[in-house]
């Protein structure tokens, strides 16, 4: 059967997907629950210390506090109340915590440091599962034992306002309640309101326990705008104020006689650099944790006993260690010993059964199904870059072999074997035998195919079609310096993933493999321009077109192309270092402060605002050239519209506005570029249908897929940060150059230009200030446009935000090869399957090392982040491929036309 190449990679990678869900599946385990099977209760009290004995009493402890009254404000950093600033941004907590009668600590939090799985740890005690990040969208209901449950069955009532995840991991728990939505970070001023407005009557009354308030404006504020903005201060000085207020109604209800009140003041995360978290930097992990009691006054007399207690303990250790013939002291000092090892072990013993368990019958189906399909896609190399661009699968052949039935039996017997005697349950065990079937036949026939393959290529060798790193063996090995540059760089970029450093840092391998390039290609162009003696027939115009006529000045011509094209390179090396210092990123330098930083600070606003002015006219110059008049008319509303949205939100100004104007959130302005960018997505998509419908016009085609594009460059201009516009102009840029002075000119091939888009897009995914952290997400434009939380369009927006980079290089990519029509029809076909390939590798290898690694101390950390990010990366390449497999069908279909 024979299928062509971009056809057989979108294939390939869309099964590759679902054998990374399934790899996924059993990698990430179910957040760990309670070693017993149901909740505490009274008959539950731990044994007497020491003895071992049942507990003396067969009573609760005496209650310690009349209320509880916990205030936990979402992304309250430790440096926010005890750093240098905390006087200024918290005066009134800081006197508390200096001079009040309180107890103040540092709380670190544990990775992944986003809300839910905190609030999990927070009332279970527990640390949560990596997977409760996903999940953190849509809560489910907390089975585990914890306080709130604890509390309620205790008789005690409990009033909630704030985050709705505490309804969500609380149903019925709450005697009143109102939850605010915790997702839509442009609001920071309503969302803290809606629990402030219950404070007054719900201090004064007396008929409640526990009063829990859980304040979001904070964390949205550093989603918006990051910890150093001007909003941060105005909203700890409110924070301060609350506190406040709750401290001064609780003092003003004690009575001499009765229990005090307990007064908490907590964070379930910090917030990062650039205001996000999720991560395990210190500014994200580390916590206040204040406890404000009148109870914490007649502390002295045990305060001091506790010291006398440990001084003794001390001074026994000394004479023991200095060899104290006692015998008492001796034998005492043994048992001491003894007890403190066989705590260790059953620490020990408890700690690895609450080890996260690994589903490793999902994880090897998984990784041994992507495995199939990448071997499969290397054998197809030779056919794939072929001048047909058609791969032969034998796919009847192994259909009905002998070994494909053989193969269905094992692999069934094996499933049986595994569901039968698995101590845990599997994932796979779960699903119904008809599923099942469908996949051991899958696997089976893959198997089949990729020996079938194998046998029919190695004998004969592959035969060779064009120059490109891919494609050349041992039969043909006249692999130029930049050939062998992208094929060792791909290699060793895959072979770097091994390290948890270089996981951490990879924007540093990026950015090192683009400048080598850079240098690579300005070599390519000494030596064409001045190494290689040319005639002027050969000289021709870079981008030839039907509107091109020829120059007076041909030499004239041919010395500035030249001269631009060795510039070219050079050009892109200098941006390439500026990009560097926009955004600092990964871990180790994060918290450096970059260029970023120093634009979004209020005293340069102004140069702020020129500079987005500046860098949206040059969009609109770089994308306009390709587009309809219709087309122009709306870019150029919509990059108006762009800055229109920045100056309402308070990121920019207008030149006729004050800088102390009143902050909006800018939905209408962003609803504005909205229209124009479906607007110029509708006239793009009209002009492919005609190119394929209608009339086989390759110049429409063309105009069609550059106006696709150019609405996805203003939509990406409207969602990046005022300060990351410079990241998109040199991407357009770069693109430019070296469409019309490198790529061409210097013939380099489908392969190799693929190669060049796919690692160009990696660093500018890394120039935008992403990194394998999840705390560089930006959620926050997200939520752009809209009034209230959309979980659909939210994630859209955000994965297009992050993927940004990558997304508009590979676009690009579709667009240039699709408009060369001096191109043989097979170079999308070519472009797809490398595309394909340069995703496969890395992803397949890096399933095997997270499952080599699964123990590795920093698993959670580091590991699983990026795996969740090339899980994602793939998803979206398999979707680009099936955009290229259309293009490919409607180029061909064209160009038969145009023969016939």
């Amino acid at each position: 059967m024979k299928v062509r190449s971009s056809m057989f990679a979108s294939f390939v990678l869309i099964c590759e997907v679902v054998g990374i869900a399934i790899f996924l599946r059993g990698f990430f385990p179910l957040p760990v629950k309670s070693s017993l099977s149901s909740k505490n209760t009274m008959s539950d009290l731990p044994a007497e210390p020491l003895s071992g004995r049942s507990p003396n009493s067969s009573h609760l402890p005496q209650t310690l506090f009349k209320r509880v009254v916990i205030m936990l404000v979402d992304g309250l950093r430790e440096d926010f109340v005890f750093g240098a600033n905390g006087r200024m941004y918290m005066p009134y907590t800081r006197h508390v915590v200096e001079r009040g009668s309180s107890h103040s600590f540092v709380a670190k939090a544990r990775p992944p440091t986003v809300t839910m799985p905190r609030i999990k740890a927070l009332t279970t005690g527990s640390i949560p599962g990596f997977i409760d990040v996903v999940m953190n969208l849509n809560s489910p209901a907390l089975l585990e034992d914890n306080l709130i449950w604890q509390a309620k069955t205790a008789g005690k009532r409990i009033v909630f306002y704030g985050d709705d995840t505490w309804v969500r991991l609380f149903p019925k728990h709450f005697m009143e309640y109102d939850g605010t939505t915790s997702f839509f970070v442009s609001d920071y001023t309503e969302v803290d309101n809606n629990v402030t407005r219950h404070l007054d009557s719900i201090l004064k009354r007396d008929d409640w326990d526990i009063l829990i308030l859980h304040y979001l404006g904070l964390d949205h504020i550093g989603h918006i705008s990051g910890p150093h903005s001007s909003l941060i201060q105005p909203k700890l000085l409110e924070m301060d104020d609350i506190l406040k207020k709750i401290h001064g109604a609780l003092i003003s209800k004690e009575v001499d006689e009765s229990l005090p009140y307990l007064l908490v003041l907590c964070a379930d995360h910090g917030m990062s650099e650039t205001g996000s978290h999720g991560g395990s930097s210190e500014p994200e992990l580390n916590t206040p944790l204040v406890l404000v009691s009148p109870a914490f006054r007649r502390k002295e007399v045990g305060f001091e006993q506790f010291r006398v207690a440990e001084k003794a303990h001390g001074s026994w250790m000394k004479l023991y260690l200095e060899g104290n013939t006692s015998e008492v002291l001796s034998n005492m000092g043994k048992k001491v010993l003894k007890q403190y090892l066989e705590a260790l072990a059953a620490m020990s013993s408890a700690l690895s059964k609450q080890l996260g368990k690994y589903d490793m019958y999902s994880m090897i189906a998984g990784m041994v199904f992507v495995f199939q399909l990448l071997l499969v896609l290397l054998l197809a190399l030779p056919e794939a870059l072929s001048g047909a661009a058609v791969v032969e699968l034998p796919i009847v052949s192994a259909l009905l072999s002998l070994p494909f039935y053989l193969l269905c039996l094992l692999l069934a017997s094996v499933h049986v074997l595994v569901c039968t005697s698995a101590e845990s349950s599997c994932y796979f065990c779960s699903l119904s035998w008809g599923l099942v079937f469908a996949v051991v036949a899958f696997s089976s026939a893959m198997f089949c195919i990729l020996i079938s393959m194998a046998t029919r290529r190695l004998p004969l060798g592959p035969k060779i079609h064009g120059k490109s790193p891919l494609t050349s063996t041992a039969a043909d090995c006249s692999l130029s310096e930049l050939d062998v540059l992208l094929l060792a760089g791909t290699i060793g970029h895959t072979l770097s993933l091994a390290a948890s450093s270089f996981v951490e840092e990879e924007h540093q391998t990026w950015y090192f493999l683009l400048n080598t390039l850079c240098l690579a290609v300005f070599q390519d162009v000494c030596r064409k321009y001045f190494r290689e003696k040319s005639t002027s027939g050969e000289e021709e115009h870079i981008l030839p077109s039907k509107d091109y006529q020829p120059s007076a000045h041909p030499k004239a011509d041919v010395y500035s192309e030249k001269w631009l094209a060795l510039a070219t390179p050079l050009f892109t090396l200098v941006c390439c270092r500026l990009l560097r210092s926009l955004n600092q990123t990964g871990v180790q330098w994060a918290h450096l402060p970059d260029v970023g930083h120093w634009l979004n600070s209020s005293e340069h606003k102004i140069i702020l605002s020129l500079l987005s002015a500046f860098c949206l006219v040059l969009i609109y110059l770089l994308v306009q050239r390709r587009c309809s008049w219709v087309s122009k008319v709306a870019l150029a509303l919509g990059l108006l519209g762009v800055y229109s949205y920045r100056a309402a939100v308070g990121n920019v100004l207008f030149p006729w506005q004050h800088s102390g104007h009143a902050v909006s959130k800018g939905t209408v302005e962003a609803r504005f570029v909205y229209v124009f960018v479906l607007g110029i997505l509708f006239t793009g998509t009209k002009d492919l249908l005609r190119s394929q419908i209608i009339t086989a016009d390759t110049k429409l085609k063309s105009r069609g897929l550059w106006e696709i594009y150019s609405g996805l460059v203003l939509l990406v201009s409207l969602l990046f940060r005022a300060h990351n516009l410079p990241v998109l102009c040199c991407c357009l840029l770069i693109q430019t150059l070296m469409a019309q002075f490198i790529w061409r000119k210097l013939h380099y091939d489908a392969a190799q230009i693929t190669i060049m888009h796919y690692w160009f897009g990696q660093g500018f995914f890394y120039f935008q200030g992403n990194s394998n952290n999840i705390a560089t997400i930006d959620i926050s434009v997200g939520f752009v446009g809209l009034e209230s939380y959309i979980e659909a369009p939210a994630i859209f927006l955000t994965a297009l935000s992050t993927y940004a980079g990558p997304l508009l290089w590979v676009c690009h990519l579709v667009c240039y090869l699709s408009s060369e029509r001096d191109w043989s029809p097979v170079v999308l076909c070519h472009g797809c399957y490398c595309l394909a390939l340069l995703r496969s590798v890395p992803a397949a290898a890096y399933i095997v090392l997270v499952t080599v690694l699964r123990y590795h101390l920093f698993i959670w950390s580091v590991f699983s982040p990026k795996l969740l990010y090339e899980s994602m990366h793939l998803l979206l390449t398999a979707g680009v491929c099936l955009f290229f497999n259309t293009m490919e069908q409607s180029h061909s279909v064209s160009l038969r036309e145009q023969k016939d």
